[in-house]
This record gives structure tokens, sequence and C-alpha cells, in this order.
């Protein structure tokens, strides 16, 4: 039967004007959390703090790069809660145990990330101990200038 076949989505075309509406979409997207999402600010603050330190600390650039993801999973997953949190609002505001489910795997997944960032410092900053604890990158000038 040709009725039980299942319906393709439509192609979509790709063009730059595309793009440009991909990322109107997302600053959009950024700022209304910036706006309307305090633990997003909160987030944000953390990560605005702590990636200043990733980037002096004396760790190689892995350990930096992976220090600074950390932080940034964080904010990412922040986002993808408060839109789990919002279509949920959204939909009903009746107390569903789905949508509390929905919600609390959300937090969850912040939760996670925050041990994750937790987990990876610790790591690096323990590894590299001695090289921190020396404070020798905070000298002025830095080895590297003439």
């Amino acid at each position: 039967m040709a009725d039980d076949a299942p319906i393709q989505p439509e192609n979509k075309t790709r063009s730059f004007q595309n793009f440009f509406h991909s990322v109107r979409y997302a600053v959009e997207g950024f700022w209304a959390a910036l706006k309307h999402e305090p633990s997003f600010r909160e987030d944000l603050l953390f990560v605005a703090f702590l990636t200043p330190l990733a980037i002096i600390l004396p760790v190689n650039a892995v350990s930096t790069g992976v220090m600074i993801f950390s932080l940034f999973l964080i904010v990412i997953m922040e986002l993808v809660n408060s839109a789990i949190e919002w279509t949920i609002d959204d939909i009903s505001l009746a107390k569903r145990p789905f949508a509390k489910r929905a919600k609390d795997m959300g937090s969850a997944a912040v939760f996670l990330a925050y041990i994750n960032c937790f987990v990876v410092w610790t790591v690096i900053l323990l590894a590299n101990w001695n090289r921190i604890a020396s404070l020798e990158f905070l000298k002025w000038p830095p080895h590297f200038l003439p």
C-alpha cells in the first residue's frame, strides 16, 4: 500500500542566507537565556572567572583546552536544560509526572557537567601541582619575554 510509506521530509536548500538566519537565531537564544535565566547568568560568571585562570595556569595547551571545554559544557547543558523547561512550561503548567521527569533529567545534565568540571580541574591541577604551587608563572616579566 502506498499510504503506508513513511512521509519524507522536504529537502531544505542551504545557502548563506540560511546560515545567517541560523546565527541570528542562536544569538537571539543566547540573549533570551541571558535575560530570562538567572542560572545561565550565574554559570556565565563562573566561566568568566575561571577561564582566565585556566589560561594563566602552567599546564600544557591540551590541559588548558580541556579545562575551558569543561567550563563551557556547563553553559551548554544549562542552555539545553532551560530549553527543556521552557518547552514543557509552554505546553502546560499543569503538574505532570513525565514533565517533572524531563525537567529533572535536564537539571541532572547540568549537575553532571559541574561534576565533570570539578573532576577535570582536580585531575589537571593535581598533576601539575609542583609548577602551580611554586607560583613561578605569576612572576613578571614572564620568562618568554626578552
